[in-house]
């Protein structure tokens, strides 16, 4: 039977730490700035290596008409062309929306034209349980059942802002995203009768762990795609309700390394101009959303420093700055 633990949260999440205070090895992140389905395409390529067998695509295929997600024609025109057998997967949602139900997830996924090739939701049959390995909140994670079933896993994912994790990269993507509806999300949400009475550093902490689940299950048959396009400080789970985007887009990041591949994120977004991510900035610190970044680097799921290789311009190593060099206000690029 799965357990929580008593624990006690790490802090400074609120703390953003710069790239020359961070120590340790240096994972490989690819960029570039082609927001598009050959963008996604062509960094995918460089982080592929693994991915044989069987494939899921974890991405968020969002609440109805929700106007951020990653648009299902980008990911049709991906898929067609590197993944042909490819399966999206999903999971129910703890909070009672479009997708609490396997029945309404579906009538969802129809509406936001999610049906161009098979979608799972995993938890449609039932739950797995999948150790966590070094955790200190729990001894194992609740995931979509079906989960277990595939070889490899291509995390697909929208950055933007969230409601209670600061940020939504790859991490909450599979931290939430695999948990289960009904168990899983229950274990990393809920406190007592509180069903949202987790937050700050142990939402991120337990959120992390869930992560760190999956990415233990899938060994080196797992990899990371973030595409920072319409990031508003709301989720997609806001679907119409999101706070207006105010953040320039920036392009894709991908890496073999969840940590490298958010931290890269995280440090793009500071590197820019203090009118641009000035929400963003204050929706990460005032939810202790860095958490997420120091926590995942204690557990060993990654590096926060990188090689950025801008595959835009002959694979020349770059920083954050260089990258959002010239990124124009939402709406005018």
């Amino acid at each position: 039977m799965l357990k929580i633990r008593k624990a006690v949260p790490g802090g400074e999440g609120t703390r953003y730490v710069p790239y020359g205070k961070r120590r340790g090895n240096e994972s490989v992140v690819y960029f570039t700035r082609d927001l598009s389905p050959a963008g996604i395409e062509r960094i995918y390529e460089r982080v592929n290596g693994a991915i044989a067998g069987k494939v899921a695509v974890k991405l968020h295929t969002g609440e109805q008409h929700g106007p951020n997600i990653i648009p299902p024609a980008w990911v049709k025109e991906f898929l067609e062309k590197e993944l042909p057998d490819a399966v999206i997967v999903e999971t129910n949602t703890f909070y009672e929306g479009d997708r609490y139900t396997t029945e309404r997830h579906r009538e969802t996924l129809a509406v936001n034209g999610w049906d161009f090739c098979p979608v799972d939701i995993m938890d449609e049959h039932g739950t797995a349980e999948l150790p966590v390995k070094g955790g200190k909140w729990f001894d194992g994670m609740s995931v979509g059942k079906s989960l277990l079933t595939y070889d490899s896993l291509v995390v697909l994912t929208h950055f933007k802002g969230h409601t209670m994790g600061g940020f939504g990269g790859s991490n909450k993507n599979i931290g939430i995203g695999c948990a289960d509806g009904r168990i899983g999300k229950k274990m990393i949400h809920q406190k007592g009768a509180n069903q949202w009475g987790v937050n700050e550093e142990e939402f991120m902490e337990k959120m992390t762990e869930s992560a760190k689940a999956t990415v233990d299950f899938f060994g080196r048959r797992i990899t990371y795609v973030n595409v920072m396009r319409n990031m508003s400080v709301s989720c997609d789970c806001e679907g119409v309700a999101a706070q207006p985007v105010v953040t320039p887009n920036v392009g894709i990041v991908a890496s073999t390394d969840i940590l490298a591949v958010d931290q890269v994120c995280v440090d793009l977004i500071a590197a820019m101009s203090e009118r641009d991510h000035r929400d963003l900035i204050e929706r990460i610190e005032s939810r202790h959303g860095y958490r997420q970044l120091s926590y995942m680097k204690e557990l060993g799921m990654g590096n926060d420093r990188y090689f950025l290789i801008d595959i835009d311009n002959d694979d020349a190593v770059i920083r954050p700055e260089k990258a959002v060099e010239g990124v124009k206000p939402f709406g005018k690029d």
